[in-house]
C-alpha cells in the first residue's frame, strides 16, 4: 500500500473498514476483527444446544423449527466471515453488470485479490450519498426517481437472471454516484432462489402486488413445508393482517432547517425504516409458522430486500407504479417466469 489510515472509516460487530492507497487508487480495507470467528463459532454452538433442548423439553416449539432456524442462522453468518466469498461475490455481480447492460447504470466495488484473503477485503473505494438523503441526493442526480428505478431494475434483474441477488439493500448499502449510476456495497450476505420453490415465489410475488391474499397463503404454502394440512382461509386473514399493519406504518422522514435559499433537507430515519422492515418480516414468519408453513430463508432474504425498495419507493418516488412502468421490466418478469441463466436475448435496455 501507498498508505493506509489507521484509524477505521467504520466498523461494525465482526469487521472494521480503513482507507488506503493501493497502487495509486484509492481503496478501502476491510479487516475481520480477531477472536470474531471462534466467538461467534462458540456462541452459535450454544444456540445449537439450546434450541435443540428446548425442542424436546417442549414439542410443541418443534413447530418453529427452532434447530433449523439456527442452523440457517450458522451457515448465513459464517459465510459473512469468510472475506474470499464476498470477494468472489463482487466478482461475479460485476461481471453480471457487464453481461446485461447494467453496468451503464449500476456498479460494486472492483476488488482486488492479489491482496485479499479470507480475513482481509480490499476493493476500490466509492465515494457517493446515501439514497435516503434527498438533500445531499439532489444536489449528485437530477432525478431521484430514475435513479431509484436503476436501483430497483438492477437487483430485481439479479434475481432473474445472475447466481444471487444482493441480500442486504439496507440504505447504508446504496450509495448514489456522482456519475449517477446507483452503488451496491458489501456483497458478504447473498441469496439465491432454488428451481423447485421458484413458481411458488413468483406466485407469492404477484399475490402481494395484488393483495390477493389467499392466493398469497396458497403460494407460501407451497413453497415452505407443513406437517399437517393448512387452513388456507385462516391463513389469509392473518397474512392480511400484516399487510394491513405494514400499509399503516408511515415511513419517517426528518425535516432540517432551511438553508440560505430556502430549500428544506429530508433523510429517512434508517433506524426506524429498519426496525420497521425487521418488524415486519418477523410478522411474516410468524403468521406463517402459527399456521403450521415454514417458509424457506430465501423468502426471507427476499421480502426483506422487497421491504426496502418500498420504503425507497414511498420517499423518492411515491407516484410510481412498480408493475406498469416500463422501466422496470424485470420485476415484471419475476412475477411470471423462472429465467435461463444470463441476460435475455430480447430484454429491453435498461438504462432507457
Amino acid at each position: 500500500f501507498d498508505s493506509l489510515d489507521e484509524t477505521p472509516l467504520a466498523a461494525a460487530s465482526i469487521a472494521q473498514v480503513h482507507c488506503a492507497v493501493y497502487r495509486g487508487r484509492e481503496v478501502v480495507v476491510k479487516v475481520r476483527k480477531p477472536g470474531v470467528e471462534d466467538l461467534l463459532k462458540a456462541d452459535l454452538g450454544f444456540l445449537k444446544i439450546a434450541s435443540k433442548a428446548l425442542e424436546a423439553v417442549a414439542p410443541e416449539l418443534g413447530r418453529f423449527s427452532l434447530a433449523d432456524v439456527v442452523a440457517d442462522l450458522r451457515e448465513s453468518m459464517l459465510d459473512e466471515l469468510d472475506f474470499a466469498k464476498e470477494l468472489a461475490n463482487l466478482q461475479r455481480f460485476r461481471a453480471w453488470l457487464d453481461e446485461t447492460g447494467l453496468a451503464a447504470v449500476a456498479t460494486c466495488p472492483t476488488p482486488y485479490a492479489e491482496v485479499s484473503a479470507a480475513r482481509t477485503l480490499v476493493m476500490d473505494r466509492l465515494r457517493g450519498v446515501a439514497v435516503t438523503d434527498l438533500d445531499a441526493l439532489r444536489a449528485v442526480v437530477d432525478d431521484p426517481e430514475t435513479l431509484l428505478v436503476n436501483a430497483l431494475n438492477t437487483w430485481s434483474a439479479s434475481v432473474l437472471t445472475n447466481d444471487f441477488f444482493h441480500a442486504d439493500v439496507h440504505a447504508g448499502n446504496l450509495l448514489a454516484l456522482p456519475d449517477g449510476r446507483v452503488a451496491f456495497l458489501d456483497f458478504g450476505i447473498v441469496g439465491r432462489v432454488p428451481d423447485d420453490i421458484w413458481r411458488a415465489v413468483a406466485d407469492a410475488a404477484a399475490a402481494a402486488l395484488d393483495r390477493d391474499f389467499p392466493r398469497l397463503a396458497r403460494a407460501l404454502r407451497d413453497m415452505g413445508a407443513s406437517d399437517a394440512a393448512v387452513d388456507l382461509d385462516a391463513f389469509a386473514l392473518d397474512l392480511r393482517r400484516c399487510f394491513d399493519a405494514f400499509d399503516a406504518v408511515q415511513t419517517t422522514v426528518v425535516l432540517g432547517a432551511p438553508d440560505a435559499d430556502g430549500r428544506v433537507s429530508a433523510t429517512l430515519a434508517l433506524d426506524d425504516n429498519d426496525d420497521q422492515v425487521t418488524n415486519v418480516l418477523l410478522s411474516l414468519v410468524d403468521a406463517a409458522q402459527n399456521n403450521g408453513v415454514k417458509l424457506p430463508r430465501e423468502f426471507g432474504l427476499l421480502v426483506k430486500q422487497a421491504l426496502y425498495f418500498n420504503r425507497y419507493t414511498a420517499l423518492l418516488a411515491p407516484d410510481i407504479d412498480v408493475l406498469q412502468d416500463d422501466r422496470l421490466p424485470y420485476l415484471r418478469d419475476a412475477t411470471d417466469r423462472r429465467p435461463r441463466v444470463g441476460p435475455a436475448d430480447d430484454a429491453p435496455d435498461p438504462s432507457q
